[in-house]
């Protein structure tokens, strides 16, 4: 591989390509990727429909909608990535592409990439469905939405690579994993809005690592979204960010635990 691809673009398509194939080999990561995100709000409606959400300017469109972006994230993006990173490192897979052409972040990010894809591509997808089956209007501001999805799909990313840091086998990834997965669901405002919050409490939620993309995607729908609202989920989702990268250039293990 390294002998006929010479651009970092191309090793990383060529990673990607060989990383797709493994991919569609594991029937596990395949079905909490595609259908968990898939089934979990239906599984959700019933609950919100018991909200008061007409208080709040919401409707069960506009909380189911980002929910499934949500779950999208968490699972097709971030619980299958460090399941990913954990798997080729146990298996000295990323140890040897590391004596290769290929850099440390072109490895990461080209192994990263059918899951990104992934979730994407499942993202916009739930989002029409969403707007479809529930009576939602287009977007009164899609910018927001889109740069909310486009900000938490590397970050989730980049949160599987420092997980898998500390994740010794495949099977441990389902333990490691919950506690992002069980935080943002109560606290990103996936499965209960942030406006239904408290207000201290949902100042504090405002911090956690996918709120910002929550946010800024139901704030797309509604068009409620202030600017000084929208620049401090950015700020904050580009702290995560940084803080991510950080901790997998500084704690990544290319290597197995012995």
């Amino acid at each position: 591989m390294s002998g006929a691809v010479t651009t970092p673009g191309g090793r990383m398509a060529a990673l990607a390509r060989a990383e797709l194939t493994l991919f569609g080999r594991s029937r596990g990561t395949v079905f909490a990727a595609l259908l968990v995100p898939l089934a979990l709000p239906f599984t959700l409606r019933s609950a919100t429909e018991e909200m008061d959400l007409a208080a709040e300017g919401l409707t069960v469109g506009l909380v189911l909608l980002p929910a499934s972006i949500g779950f999208s994230l968490l699972f097709a993006v971030y619980g299958t990535l460090v399941a990913v990173y954990t798997a080729r490192r146990e298996e000295l897979v990323l140890k040897r592409l590391r004596t290769g052409e290929l850099r440390d972040s072109e490895i990461l990010t080209g192994a990263a990439l059918p899951a990104v894809v992934t979730g994407l591509v499942q993202s916009l997808l739930l989002a029409a469905g969403c707007a479809l089956l529930l009576d939602l209007r287009a977007p009164r501001a899609p910018h927001l939405a889109a740069l909310g999805l486009l900000l938490a799909l590397p970050l989730c990313a980049a949160l599987a690579a420092v997980t898998a840091t500390v994740t010794r086998t495949v099977e441990s990834a389902q333990v490691t994993t919950l506690p992002l997965i069980f935080v943002s669901m109560i606290g990103s405002g996936i499965a209960v809005p942030l406006e239904l919050l408290p207000d201290r409490m949902a100042s504090v939620c405002e911090l956690l690592p996918l709120s910002p993309a929550i946010t800024l995607v139901r704030g797309g729908w509604t068009g409620s979204l202030s600017g000084y609202e929208a620049l401090g989920a950015l700020a904050t989702a580009l702290a995560w960010t940084v803080l991510a990268v950080f901790a997998v250039r500084r704690w990544f293990r290319w290597e197995p635990r012995r």
